[in-house]
């Protein structure tokens, strides 16, 4: 079975798989926070390289203060232990997304957690907080923008690969397999530059839900797919 280098997932389902227990929404995502710790461990078992999560969008800041603040206020406990689980598991973590929008404290707190794990080469973890696939290209726009304006670039050597470059995940390859869970069908602004090509997996199943086998299951699918680029069989 072909297993795929880069798979990102986008969480759903935390909310829904609380009320259904008639839980507080914050406990789905205490659950989804502790199932995100699980999978980094079971994908790398499984030979995936890099697995990138979706966990706050750009979008989520509309999202009532309540739920927000605690949001953040779980952002903050799994950075205090993150660092010593991922050099203990010799993982590298990234946050991709627009870290000017966080507070001080959690910026530098995905700092430290960064150059502390940049050395090591077991699983790529990416996290996308604050992320947006839009907001992200339009940075990366922005970015070539301002070396065009002060003369380092010029407009005529501006390429897809350029541009690709100057993305969040500029280094990490583009994801093979997209999974979204609790029946959600739609990439809600996630990695839209990268995904141009990447097989996308529906399971009904909520995020807090979520384990090795239904992660098989997917990579499963994904091993039936016929693949096709720029219109080779």
């Amino acid at each position: 079975m072909e297993i795929p280098k880069h798979v990102a997932i986008i969480l759903d389902g935390n909310g829904r798989w609380a009320k259904a227990k008639g839980l507080p929404r914050n406990a789905g995502h205490v659950q989804g926070a502790k199932v995100v710790e699980d999978m980094c461990e079971i994908t790398w078992n499984m030979g995936i390289k890099y697995f990138t999560v979706y966990a706050f969008s750009t979008e989520n800041w509309s999202r009532p203060e309540a739920e927000v603040t605690a949001l953040m206020k779980l952002l903050r406990n799994y950075m205090i232990n993150a660092k010593k689980r991922a050099n203990k598991n010799n993982m590298r973590v990234r946050v991709i997304g627009d870290k000017s929008g966080l507070d001080e404290d959690i910026r530098k707190s995905i700092e430290d957690l960064e150059e502390a794990t940049s050395g090591n080469t077991g699983l790529n973890f990416q996290i996308a907080i604050n992320y947006g696939g839009r907001d992200e290209i339009v940075r990366a726009v922005k970015k070539l923008a301002r070396n065009v304006e002060n003369g380092s670039l010029k407009v005529d050597e501006i390429d897809e690969k350029m541009l690709n470059a100057a993305l969040d995940t500029g280094d990490i390859p583009d994801p093979d397999l997209l999974i979204r869970t609790c029946n959600e069908q739609r990439l809600s602004n996630f990695l839209l530059w990268q995904s141009a090509y990447t097989e996308f997996y529906f399971c009904e199943c909520a995020w807090p839900d979520f384990n090795e086998d239904e992660l098989k299951k997917a990579v499963e699918a994904y091993n039936n797919r016929n693949r096709k680029f720029g219109g080779l069989k």
